[in-house]
C-alpha cells in the first residue's frame, strides 16, 4: 500500500482537491484533518500515513480549497466551504466506512463539524492543539478598532505572524460566526483524547479542555504535552499520538 502518491479528486472540470489516502479491506478509516493555511505534506500527516499503511487500514487526508495545491484562492475559503470539502471526498472514497477523525488545530473545528454530519460512523476523535471558533475568539475579539475597521471596509486585512502573512477577509470571520460548536453538547459514545503542548503560543490549552466539554458521553482525555508547542510535530509527540490512535483502533476492531 503506497502513501507517498498524491491524487486529485475533481468537483469539476475546473476544481480539484489534492488529497492522500490508503485502501483496505478494513471497515475503518482514520482522517487527518490539517489547520489553518497548512498543507498536508508535513510531519502529521507523513506520520499517520506510514501507521495506517503499516496496520492496514484506510486513511484520508486532504488539502482543502485554497490550501496547498487544492484549487482556489485562499481568500474565497471559509469553515463552510472547508467542511464541505471534506465531506464530498468522503462521501466519494469512503462513505460505507466508520471513522477516527484527528484534527490538528483548525482541523479540530472541521472535525466537529463532520461529527454532525457523519455521526455514528465517527468512533473515535483525536485533537491536536485544537482551535475551533478561532477566528473570533483568538483572532477578532483581540484586533484593534483600527484593524476592526479594515476588515469591515477594505474586505481584508494581512496580518502577520512570525514569517507568515495571512489574508484574513470579512467573509470568513462572518461565516466563522455560522459555525458555533463549543456550546452545543454532542451525545455520542466514543472515545476523545485532546493533545496539547504546555508552551503552545497559538492556541491556549483551555480550548481542548472546551472541547471535551461539549462531549457528555464521551470516554474523555487530556494530554498536556511538556514543552510542546503548537504544531507537537516532533517524532515523540507523533509517537504518543499513535499509541492513542492505536488503543482507539483496538476499541473498534
Amino acid at each position: 500500500m503506497a502513501y507517498k502518491r498524491f491524487k486529485y479528486f475533481y468537483f469539476s472540470k475546473t476544481k480539484k482537491i489534492r488529497f492522500l489516502s490508503i485502501n483496505s479491506p478494513s471497515n475503518l478509516c482514520v482522517i487527518f484533518l490539517h489547520g489553518f493555511k497548512s498543507d498536508i505534506e508535513g510531519e502529521k500527516p507523513t506520520k499517520f500515513a506510514k501507521y495506517c499503511s503499516k496496520k492496514k487500514i484506510n486513511f484520508l487526508t486532504l488539502e482543502y480549497s485554497g490550501h496547498g495545491k487544492s484549487y482556489g484562492k485562499f481568500t474565497n475559503g471559509n469553515i463552510s466551504k472547508w467542511t464541505n470539502d471534506t465531506k464530498k471526498l468522503i462521501k466519494k472514497k469512503f462513505k460505507e466506512k466508520n471513522f477516527i477523525l484527528i484534527g490538528s488545530s483548525m482541523g479540530s473545528w472541521i472535525a466537529l463539524n463532520l461529527l454532525k454530519i457523519f455521526k455514528k460512523q465517527i468512533k473515535g476523535f483525536i485533537g491536536i492543539g485544537s482551535a475551533p471558533e478561532f477566528l473570533e475568539k483568538l483572532m477578532w475579539n483581540k484586533f484593534t478598532k483600527e484593524i476592526k475597521k479594515t476588515i469591515n471596509t477594505k474586505k481584508i486585512y494581512h496580518m502577520k505572524h512570525g514569517d507568515y502573512t495571512y489574508p484574513l477577509t470579512k467573509q470568513l470571520f462572518l461565516d466563522g460566526k455560522k459555525n458555533k460548536v463549543l456550546k452545543n453538547k454532542i451525545k455520542i459514545k466514543l472515545p476523545v483524547t485532546m493533545f496539547h503542548g504546555s508552551k503552545d503560543e497559538v492556541v491556549p490549552t483551555n480550548f481542548s479542555k472546551k472541547v471535551l466539554n461539549i462531549f457528555s458521553k464521551a470516554e474523555k482525555k487530556l494530554l498536556i504535552i511538556k514543552g510542546g508547542d503548537h504544531s507537537l510535530s516532533k517524532k515523540n509527540y507523533l509517537n504518543k499520538m499513535c499509541k492513542e490512535l492505536n488503543k482507539m483502533i483496538k476499541n473498534v476492531s
